[in-house]
């Protein structure tokens, strides 16, 4: 009988995302392993895991680190989680990430088709919680017309044109404003480009635009089509965002440059401290004959988790991950094959310790 068991997990790249998820899997009375190049900028004592440094996540070092443990989350650039998978599938353990690339999903899923471990990539903020709010709207109506998700990161405070702080992965941010979107349109599956279908959205009377951006709805194109007749994912940014990020990237060709574009944009915009993510997602269609709408509509922000003042898009994004972690350890969810972030129930997810963070 195979022993699907989640109790050590190695956790790979200690920013602040990695490091807070592995505080949670600790408060969640995970063995944690934290695993990066470099030694964490936090007070390493207080850390409460055992902390591998100075390993080369692509050498045989890794290999032999994932043989001590059942489970492996990647922290890490988009770019390096197809490695880590095949890697994880190789040594038999389970497999979380944080990923909005789809052609890193579409590899893992491969992977999932033969493994005895669950594959769940896509476990962030988008892809991923919106998604499991999202499900749970869908399935409160008889016949769902559209689902409309929408997220922000964001300054609290923007200065300049650009009115925005890169608290996110720089490489992640391009790609999502440079890959096709996939989106169910009419009841058609179809791909448009990134950076346009513009609109403007209110959250707590805060103005804000949103337009189409790469990756965010996950696998929910492919689990509602048929179901769902309109379904697409935003970004949310402060007003005038849009048409300089066009500018920069079709104009000035900034788009055949995608590294130095990270590199340019996080230059200019650093990462702040007071941060604030914004969630919008809205359900429509029929219940019992009548039409209805749902809404789930949230700001959040910078507060203490895991014994720690954390930024908003750090606390979130790590929160999501290791909820679902948690459920997979508790047979809340399968322990083996692939998980797609839309098959997760939401009061379920919100009764973790870690998910319980998105509470009111």
């Amino acid at each position: 009988m195979t022993d699907n068991r989640v109790q050590r997990i190695a956790v790979l790249g200690l920013g602040k995302v990695g490091l807070l998820a592995g505080r949670l899997l600790v408060d969640s009375g995970f063995e944690v392993v934290g695993v990066d190049q470099r030694v964490p900028l936090d007070d390493v004592d207080s850390l409460e895991m055992e902390l591998v440094t100075g390993v080369d996540v692509a050498s045989d070092d890794l290999t032999d680190h994932l043989e001590s443990v059942d489970a492996v989350l990647s922290c890490l650039p988009y770019h390096l989680n197809i490695d880590i998978a095949e890697r994880a599938h190789r040594a038999g353990i389970h497999y979380f990430d944080l990923t909005e690339d789809v052609p890193t999903t579409e590899r893992i899923r491969e992977l999932a088709a033969s493994s005895e471990r669950v594959m769940a990539p896509q476990c962030g903020l988008a892809p991923g919680f919106v998604g499991i709010v999202a499900a749970a709207q869908i399935a409160t109506f008889d016949r769902c017309r559209s689902v409309r998700m929408r997220v922000g990161a964001l300054p609290q405070n923007p200065t300049g044109l650009l009115a925005y702080a890169f608290n996110w992965s720089p490489e992640g941010v391009v790609n999502e404003y440079l890959n096709d979107c996939e989106v169910i349109e009419g009841g058609e599956r179809k791909w448009v480009s990134p950076m346009e279908w513009h609109e403007i959205v209110h959250v707590a009377g805060t103005r804000l635009e949103a337009f189409t951006t790469s990756g965010g709805l996950g696998t929910m194109c492919e689990t509602y089509h048929g179901v769902v007749e309109n379904l697409d994912y935003k970004t949310m940014r402060y007003p005038g965002h849009m048409e300089l990020m066009n500018f920069f990237f079709h104009e000035l060709l900034m788009r055949d440059r995608r590294e130095e574009a990270g590199q340019i944009l996080t230059n200019a915009k650093p990462p702040v401290d007071d941060d604030v993510v914004y969630v919008h997602v809205a359900a429509e269609g029929d219940r019992e004959q009548r039409l209805g709408r749902a809404e789930f509509v949230r700001s959040y922000r910078p507060k203490v988790v895991g014994g720690t003042r954390s930024t908003a898009i750090a606390w979130t994004t790590a929160s999501s991950v290791a909820a679902v972690i948690e459920m997979v350890r508790d047979g809340a969810l399968p322990d083996s094959g692939f998980l797609k972030q839309e098959d997760i129930g939401l009061d379920a997810f919100l009764a973790t310790t870690s998910g319980s963070n998105f509470r009111d």
